[in-house]
């Protein structure tokens, strides 16, 4: 009984809150499943979070006296003006831990749930946790473009310095670690010798063993290749649709509907421009992104994005195919998207230009 009940105590104590707006003052808190107000409605709209796990960005509404800090559940402040900010916003709790950046010597570290440093800043940048690993960067430099200023934090790049893969407890894994965002280290494996696997890439780690990762890029094209040895048929091609597909139609804008529907009146012209890949004179390009949120906005999407509404293209990337045609009018793209699920890549978007 008593593990039992401390079972149902940590379950409870492990849902994510959610975020509410207050009518009267607009500002922001956070309540629990079941509705009841955990922390009250005093932040603004700094705070980008959705959901709370264990850490998220907030600032109190009076900033004249207050600065943005990482707040816990049980109601702990740290990490005071010490955010670390990614494309204007405040970084999102990622399996359950957050970066920071220390203002003083403008180094990256992270904090853990409990607001303890599990990674001290002594990095030029981190990556968020993926699977328990973090890619560190370490001796590079900012190189600003020649319009922007120091002072546009997030107008620069990344000159020179040394990529490492590191776990949460700051241990290296691998030294020279040539980081590519389309490396899927939930797929890691670890083996004495390099995986032999088209869609794997695999690296040397300090210990001597070999580890390695899908690559998205490599992992879709050898599936879309396969795809299309023959022309694909309507029922394969539903086979491989998500339920719903959603389509871009000039007089309406962003349209959904069914795998069935839309494959049944697009198959022809779908088949001819898959059929066409093939072709040496094929021109196409494949770009990879992820879900777009102002699109697909209901909470069936849910998975596919983290606690800040960001989509996870670090799990769950959406694949772009992008065919160019070259007519004697004006040349124009068709573009199909995919969505990597669980079940594998499915068809979710198009944007089709019938000449």
């Amino acid at each position: 009984m008593l593990l039992l009940f401390g079972c149902s105590i940590n379950a409870q104590k492990d849902t994510s809150w959610v975020t509410f707006r207050d009518e009267k003052t607009g500002l922001v808190g956070f309540r629990d499943h079941n509705g009841k107000v955990r922390i009250e409605a005093v932040y603004n709209d700094f705070t980008i979070a959705r959901k709370f796990d264990k850490i998220v960005a907030v600032m109190e509404e009076n900033t004249g006296k207050n600065k943005p800090y990482y707040l816990t559940k049980s109601g702990k402040k740290f990490g005071i003006n010490s955010i670390y900010y990614f494309d204007n916003g405040p970084d999102c709790e990622r399996e359950g831990y957050i970066r920071f950046r220390d203002n003083n010597t403008d180094k990256v570290g992270m904090f853990n749930g409990q607001g303890e440093i599990v990674i001290p800043a002594e990095y030029d940048d981190l990556t968020n946790v993926r699977n328990g690993l973090v890619v560190a960067l370490k001796g590079a430099k900012k190189k600003y473009p020649r319009d922007s200023k120091p002072s546009d934090c997030n107008h620069f790049s990344w000159v020179g310095g040394k990529e490492y893969l590191i776990d949460t407890a700051n241990y290296i894994i691998i030294e020279n670690f040539k980081y590519e965002s389309s490396l899927d280290f939930f797929s890691l494996k670890i083996e004495q010798e390099p995986v032999k696997d088209a869609n794997r890439q695999s690296f040397l780690g300090v210990d001597g063993r070999y580890y390695s990762f899908i690559d998205y890029k490599k992992e879709f094209q050898n599936w879309l290749d396969s795809f299309l040895v023959d022309p694909p048929s309507p029922e394969k091609l539903i086979e491989n649709s998500y339920h719903k597909i959603f389509f871009w139609k000039e007089s309406d804008g962003w349209i959904t509907e069914t795998k069935i529907e839309f494959i049944n009146k697009n198959y022809e012209y779908i088949e001819s421009k898959f059929k066409n890949l093939h072709e040496a004179t094929s021109d196409y390009s494949i770009f990879m992104d992820g879900l777009n949120p102002f699109i697909y906005t209901t909470s069936e999407f849910d998975a596919y994005y983290n606690n800040c509404k960001e989509p996870k293209d670090w799990q769950y990337p959406v694949m772009n195919v992008t065919i160019n045609n070259k007519t004697e009018k004006v040349p124009y793209q068709d573009q199909f998207e995919f969505l990597r699920t669980e079940n594998g890549y499915k068809l979710i978007s198009a944007t089709l230009k019938h000449e």
